[in-house]
């Protein structure tokens, strides 16, 4: 399958950049009606590919094709402390100066707007440890696709617009709660740390860097918070390209 360069920006271990190339093959089953989203619940350009992905899919859905999102852990600070650590200071010592961290800052929030989203830094006081936030992705989907995504998406707003620590386990079990998941429990324990921490690490072999990453049937797309219909147009030439192999081989 081909891959497709994105014109968006996407996160990786260094900060944010517009991508180089997308992934290859990634270690999960296939299903020609999923896609994959390879994201950070602290990635500012993933909650903006996620709200550009909707309208992909609903161009897509008035062409009669609907797919199911799935939504995999990926860790842009995977030597972050468990507790984490006050936002400012990091992001200085990140990208060198803590006006240089402002800009980056003032960047993502125009794309923000753009896709209609609201970014408030000034709110922001701490980069949490992600690994409890993917857990209770995780146990969202378990249940459902729809519940997943619901989760997701109220764990960008807690973070980017409410300024939550959404490293906190008492601030997830919240954020699950109001989405009707009893999460509590689940987080007191270690349930599902393993399978989050392994199939991170699984991606970066595999050779993610950056993120938000799509996949289709396995297989990475593009990389980066691209405009919806130039989104929408990756996935119809993955789609082609898929049912032509699938004619070739009947």
């Amino acid at each position: 399958m081909t891959q497709q360069d994105a014109d968006g920006m996407a996160c990786g271990a260094d900060g944010c950049a517009v991508p180089e190339g997308a992934g290859g093959a990634l270690p999960l089953p296939r299903a020609a009606s999923r896609i994959d989203v390879v994201s950070d619940a602290i990635c500012p350009w993933c909650w903006v590919g996620k709200r550009n992905l909707r309208g992909a899919l609903d161009l897509l859905a008035a062409e009669g094709e609907r797919f199911e999102v799935q939504w995999r852990p990926f860790q842009l600070n995977p030597d972050m402390p468990p507790e984490g650590v006050e936002r400012e200071a990091y992001r200085a010592a990140k990208f060198g100066s803590l006006e240089r961290s402002r800009a980056l800052d003032a960047q993502v929030a125009e794309a923000g707007r753009a896709a209609g989203l609201t970014f408030r830094h000034a709110l922001m006081r701490r980069t949490p440890n992600t690994v409890e936030a993917h857990r209770l992705i995780r146990l969202a989907g378990t249940q459902g696709a729809a519940l997943q995504n619901r989760v997701v998406e109220a764990l960008f707003q807690a973070y980017f617009h409410d300024g939550q620590d959404i490293g906190d386990r008492a601030v997830l079990a919240a954020i699950g709660a109001a989405e009707g998941l009893d999460a509590a429990a689940f987080l007191a324990g270690e349930a599902g740390r393993a399978e989050v921490l392994a199939e991170d690490l699984a991606f970066r072999r595999a050779g993610i860097s950056g993120v938000p990453s799509f996949a289709l049937e396995g297989h990475v797309l593009f990389s980066g918070a691209m405009p919806a219909e130039r989104m929408a147009d990756a996935f119809r030439r993955a789609l082609s390209i898929l049912r032509q192999q699938s004619r070739a081989a009947e």
